[in-house]
């Protein structure tokens, strides 16, 4: 019997310590920049990028405050769920209480998948499933959004490079928009810098928004990414000033 129960007790220190050394897979930002990464997250565990983000001086409000939230989830080591939403969202001097944010579900698709040098190249699709009636910012709400990424490792510098071709509504009339970034990260001991240029049609404003960001971010473990920075615009019809801060988290246990 002593025999049995020391079997019994070694069996399962065994498996608490095999349990306990489970190799959680890092966390793949998208956050906080414009840009989105070609490459996926862990298949199988569920990866949430939640921030706030402070804006001043747009063409539709004097301010902006807002909470933002992505979820994403790998389902082949090539395709990816995203729910992409702003709980909540207040703008001065228009409205004069807070209220909810856009909503859209889209699917990630990696083309080509990187290698040694050869970069990763995905495309996206997203639809809004909720229109707020939130004040948007300089570029605007889409109601369909089609993106292609590309992203590489060169010479210790992380590029991501996206194009977007949105459809937006006004009134009831439907015009096409489009869009680059190229965002270039790289890591500073701990820390990673990153530095982001974009452009965007304004369709119904005949004008253009373009601006920069730069961010920092620090891993507090693989699963656990925080990031801050701020965002400029450079035309009469862009965001003037944006300051943010959030948190990349992946859940540390996989869903199958």
């Amino acid at each position: 019997m002593r025999a049995a129960l020391y079997v019994l007790l070694l069996a399962g220190t065994q498996c608490l310590a095999q349990t306990a050394t489970l190799e959680i897979p890092e966390s793949n930002p998208g956050r906080p920049t414009v840009a989105t990464p070609a490459t996926l997250t862990p298949v199988g565990y569920l990866q949430f990028e939640t921030g706030a983000v402070a804006a001043w001086d747009s063409p539709e409000f004097s301010s902006r405050q807002g909470l933002n939230e992505a979820i994403k989830l790998a389902v082949h080591k090539r395709l990816q769920v995203i729910v992409l939403m702003e709980p909540i969202a207040h703008a001065r001097p228009d409205e004069t209480s807070a209220r909810l944010g856009d909503a859209s579900l889209g699917v990630q698709a990696v083309l080509f998948p990187g290698e040694g040098r050869r970069p990763t190249i995905a495309v996206s699709y997203f639809r809004q499933i909720r229109n707020g009636g939130a004040t948007d910012f300089d570029i605007g709400s889409s109601r369909d959004s089609f993106l292609l990424m590309w992203s590489n490792d060169m010479a210790g510098f992380h590029v991501d490079i996206n194009g977007f071709l949105n459809k937006q509504s006004d009134s009831g009339v439907g015009r096409a928009q489009y869009g680059q970034t190229i965002s270039v990260s790289h890591p500073v001991k701990k820390f990673t810098v990153a530095g982001e240029l974009w452009h965007f049609s304004q369709p119904f404003l005949s004008s253009n928004a373009v601006g920069n960001l730069w961010a920092v971010s620090y891993p507090v473990r693989k699963n656990l990414v925080l990031d801050t920075g701020f965002a400029h615009g450079f035309t009469s019809t862009s965001t003037r000033w944006q300051v943010f801060a959030g948190f990349t988290y992946l859940l540390p246990h996989r869903l199958w």
